[in-house]
């Protein structure tokens, strides 16, 4: 997972000058608790939920008895946190006290940083959380991981598999139930990483629904269709979950089926993701891609499902951070460039392809292109000329697999 990066320099005793970067990454490991500790997840769930929502509410609440008062720019993270303080005196709520305080202050910073989204709007503003979805809490200090056991505050010894070694030096921990109800422990790391060696490969990639990615050089990666193949048996368990009664414990243990599936679909996918974004960046120094739109996508009720099932947004996030881990550059051309439309050879635009059509053959060069290949060595020819300030030129054999030339037919395009 992806975290703060910070580049440090020093000098060896040959004096000479080495570029290592810190990051924060995330391990994530399935832990078991037994009946007692999973009691006080609950109580430690419920306890940072209620706080989260409970100042959410004076928030809120707040904002609307002052709005009118040019005075009062609403309640901070240190306000909330010093009325929590006086929350866990009164009267009925001597139960928060049975918790871990550190992990109920972070709900509230949590909340201030919510706040902070939505005014910087990056996101839609903060909502009340619901205990029926995915439960966390956060634990900054006092934990201790000891072979296959993790030791947390208030809670004791929690059964951890270990699948794989931890590089750096534990931060913080935090504790997630999934809706399946299973449990995770992510172990925050601040870890150093060696200054990336040069790498030869240069790559222009086009996704689609098709194949899942098509590449400058010619490698065609097949679509996966996770959702697709779990299908089947997804429709006949939430058949099954309708049939229950609701609120009995067969309902209950239909709907757990019913998640579990569409948790393993989630985990084959980001696998799948992994796996291609960690190549790529480990083969290329410069990856380019389309800067999609995939938001304004899924509002094709006909390819939605195909289009979030392709986890294309999730692609491009872990080859930005991957790429910035390991040296690689990863960059996004405009996505109104005609990357299908360009003939790559001459630079003729072919305005009325359609989506239907898969292959085309330029009229003026008579090149016959598979519409996606075409796609991914235009992309390259792109990115490479917004990268350096010059103009799209044709593909070659070369190194790069780019040329720039001022009298290349593809300037009709009015973008350049």
């Amino acid at each position: 997972m992806a975290g703060l990066c910070k580049k440090t320099l020093y000098l060896t005793k040959k004096h000479d000058i080495v570029v290592s970067m810190e990051v924060m990454k995330t391990y994530k490991f399935r832990i078991y608790p037994n009946a007692v500790q999973q009691e006080l997840f609950a109580r430690q769930f419920g306890a940072c939920r209620f706080v989260y929502n409970h100042f959410l509410r004076a928030r809120i609440d707040y904002y609307a008895a002052h709005k009118d008062d040019p005075t009062k720019k609403g309640l901070t993270y240190h306000d909330t946190a010093l009325a929590l303080t006086q929350l866990k005196k009164a009267e009925g709520y001597e139960w928060l006290k049975e918790t871990n305080s550190q992990a109920l202050q972070h709900a509230l910073r949590d909340l201030d940083a919510a706040y902070n989204n939505f005014f910087n709007k990056r996101a839609q503003f903060p909502r009340f959380k619901s205990k029926r979805g995915e439960q966390a809490f956060h634990i900054p200090q006092f934990f201790k991981v000891d072979g296959n056991h993790l030791t947390l505050p208030k809670i004791g010894a929690v059964k951890m598999v270990v699948h794989r070694s931890i590089d750096g030096e534990i931060r913080n921990v935090t504790i997630r139930k999934t809706p399946a109800g299973r449990y995770f422990a992510m172990l925050a790391c601040r870890v150093e990483l060696p200054e990336p060696q040069p790498k030869p490969g240069v790559v222009g990639i086009d996704v689609g629904l098709k194949s899942f990615l098509v590449t400058s050089k010619g490698e065609v990666i097949e679509h996966p269709r996770h959702l697709l193949k779990a299908e089947k048996r997804l429709k006949r368990l939430q058949r099954s979950l309708s049939r229950r009664k609701k609120g009995s414990n067969n309902r209950e243990k239909a709907r757990l089926l019913v998640t579990r599936q569409h948790e393993k679909v989630a985990n084959a996918r980001q696998d799948y993701l992994h796996k291609i974004s960690r190549r790529l960046v480990d083969e290329n120094q410069v990856i380019y891609a389309e800067d999609l739109n995939v938001k304004g996508m899924l509002a094709n009720h006909r390819l939605a499902k195909r289009i979030a099932d392709s986890g294309w947004g999730e692609l491009f996030r872990q080859l930005a951070y991957k790429g910035e881990w390991y040296g690689t550059d990863f960059h996004q051309i405009h996505r109104f460039f005609p990357s299908s439309k360009r003939c790559h050879i001459c630079g003729y635009i072919y305005q009325d392809l359609r989506l239907s059509e898969r292959e085309w053959v330029c009229p003026e060069c008579s090149t016959t292109h598979d519409r996606d290949k075409n796609a991914a060595i235009n992309i390259e020819i792109f990115g490479c000329a917004e990268r350096t300030g010059g103009t799209p030129g044709t593909h070659t054999s070369g190194e790069s697999g780019i040329t720039r030339s001022s009298n290349q037919k593809a300037t009709r395009f009015s973008g350049w």
